[in-house]
């Protein structure tokens, strides 16, 4: 699905942090620091490495919108497929969050205030801005440069893919 609509966009990320958001009602804080394989993470962990990413992603999302530097650099051909399918690939991906020790969360309530002010804090800035207007881009990591725009649409497409890695952690915890 390819989508370059804000709207649409903003309304893709909306769902999936939503989702994020209500599945929290699934779990006890005990539930969520279970560690359903060796050397896995646990969904409560998932949750720590999403907020963890996407407040990042947040950042760089405002620093592409606010500044006009990079604007004729591009990403790079992986990350176009990436946009042009709306999707990570469908494999594990390994990249700076491996290996790193990721905290158990603390509660549930602090996981839910981070994805409620990330969701308000990427709402706002939607309607004070005008994304599909912003020239400037920032540096991912591996990837190369991103719009403000397509910083969103990526963090939208990061906390999708996640969805498979609490499927397999659901599968594990519910059939115990």
């Amino acid at each position: 699905m390819e989508s370059t609509n804000t709207s649409d966009i903003v309304q893709q990320f909306n769902e999936t942090i939503s989702q994020w958001i209500n599945y929290l009602n699934d779990y006890t804080i005990a539930m969520l620091h279970v560690l359903p394989q060796q050397g896995g993470w646990s969904l409560g962990q998932v949750y720590v490495h999403l907020i963890d990413d996407t407040k990042y992603q947040l950042q760089q999302m405002k620093d592409a919108l606010l500044q006009d530097r990079y604007y004729e650099e591009d990403m790079h051909s992986n990350a176009r497929e990436m946009f042009r399918r709306h999707a990570f690939p469908d494999i594990r991906i390994e990249g700076p969050a491996t290996g790193t020790i990721i905290p158990q969360p603390d509660s549930k309530e602090v996981l839910l205030e981070a994805l409620i002010q990330i969701k308000d804090e990427v709402n706002n800035l939607h309607q004070t801005y005008d994304l599909s207007a912003a020239k400037g881009k920032s540096l991912h990591p591996g990837l190369l440069f991103f719009t403000a725009l397509e910083w969103l649409q990526f963090m939208e497409m990061h906390m999708r893919h996640h969805f498979r890695q609490k499927k397999r952690i659901d599968n594990q915890l519910f059939t115990c």
